[in-house]
């Protein structure tokens, strides 16, 4: 390993160690509940929801529809291909079926998004501790058990902090090629492409190696772009991807349906569920608005502004929200700091307290509605 890379693994190493730690305390207590209600935990992680879907596309190719009670055509079209690539690959070249290969995935992935997490806030605060602090809040998010399940999260967040790093590193090229693969991963890979758009159009101002600021501008969007297209071109539209999302009832309408379904809790039984959501968003302005002020670069800014505004935005079902949410980790950085700031033993039990409510509100999520 070269001695740069062995140098950041090395910095990175106490915030691994914690994030491989709180996520383990998650899958323990995920299998202790599983196995006390006679459930399997492996098929709760990687053979349910969207997991199935993936395993659809590898089995099947693109070409599996499932007829809703209400009469809706789903389309396994909706799901982007690279985790379902990678799923099919690694079968082909080991022991592992699908489902199996998917949580290998997630589970590498999820340490690589650590390892990004880390190096990125490190660079743009100056400093590890907050960066440590960080990796260590975004695993003890409360829906942090799909970092950990044979879903797209952890590998769509590993793409794009690697790529966020490269922009504020100004290695162009790199940024360019990891934006297109987390395009590939998820549609709001866009929000990577455009993040390295503003940085490139900035930077480009100021002179430096134009060339390839050019080819990762240009290769950025490819993985998405070029996905949607061939959607479209499958379903007889340029915008057939919509009507795929549409199918699924994922629209986007700004936030008008989910403004509707908080005044709705706010206005009925219940009211703290309603208070509790409003809470979720005032707090997650907040903590933008303290990015800001704080001086996050603005590629930063625009990738976290572009993730929130589709997960909030989208008229989809309400309770993916929070999962949605999960890529826009630059809104932990405002935490990461004042923990950093704080006393270890207070900083450190807060994390601790955090972990523990994550774990048991995971385990009681997949044996409940789960993350669809």
């Amino acid at each position: 390993m070269p001695t740069a890379r062995w140098e950041a693994l090395r910095r990175a190493r106490p915030a691994l160690l914690v994030y491989v730690s709180i996520r383990a305390l998650g899958l323990a207590v995920l299998f202790l509940w599983a196995h006390l209600a006679g459930r399997d935990a492996w098929q709760l992680l990687s053979e349910r929801w969207d997991s199935l879907w993936y395993v659809r596309v590898v089995e099947h190719g693109y070409d599996f529809t499932l007829t809703a009670p209400d009469g809706r055509v789903l389309s396994d079209m909706a799901f982007f291909p690279l985790l379902p690539w990678l799923e099919e690959g690694l079968s082909a070249v080991t022991p592992l079926t699908p489902p199996a290969a998917g949580l290998a995935v997630s589970a590498v992935a999820s340490v690589a998004a650590a390892w990004g997490i880390f190096l990125l806030v490190a660079e743009v605060c100056g400093d590890d501790r907050p960066a440590l602090f960080t990796v260590a809040a975004w695993a003890a998010l409360p829906v942090g058990i799909v970092q950990s399940m044979a879903y797209s999260e952890s590998l769509f967040v590993a793409l794009s902090a690697w790529s966020l790093y490269a922009v504020v590193r100004r290695h162009w090229l790199w940024a360019g090629i990891l934006a297109s693969l987390a395009g590939l991963t998820r549609p709001v890979g866009l929000a990577v492409a455009a993040a390295l758009w503003l940085a490139a159009l900035t930077a480009w101002r100021r002179g430096g190696d134009r060339r390839r600021m050019a080819a990762g501008m240009v290769i950025a969007p490819l993985g998405a772009a070029g996905y949607i297209l061939w959607v479209g071109g499958q379903v007889g539209g340029v915008f057939g991807y919509l009507d795929v999302q549409g199918a699924w009832g994922n629209g986007f309408d700004g936030g008008a349906a989910f403004a509707r379904f908080i005044g709705e809790l706010l206005f009925s039984p219940a009211f703290a569920a309603g208070a509790g959501l409003l809470a979720g968003v005032v707090l997650i302005a907040w903590l933008f608005g303290r990015g800001v002020r704080q001086g996050q670069p603005p590629a930063l800014l625009a990738y976290t502004a572009i993730v929130v505004v589709l997960a909030l935005g989208a008229s989809g079902y309400f309770g993916s929200k929070p999962r949605l949410l999960m890529p826009a980790f630059p809104l932990l950085i405002p935490a990461a700091l004042a923990l950093a700031r704080a006393r270890p033993g207070v900083a450190w039990t807060v994390i601790g307290a955090a972990s523990a409510v994550a774990a048991v509100y995971g385990a009681f999520w997949l044996h409940g509605s789960g993350p669809p």
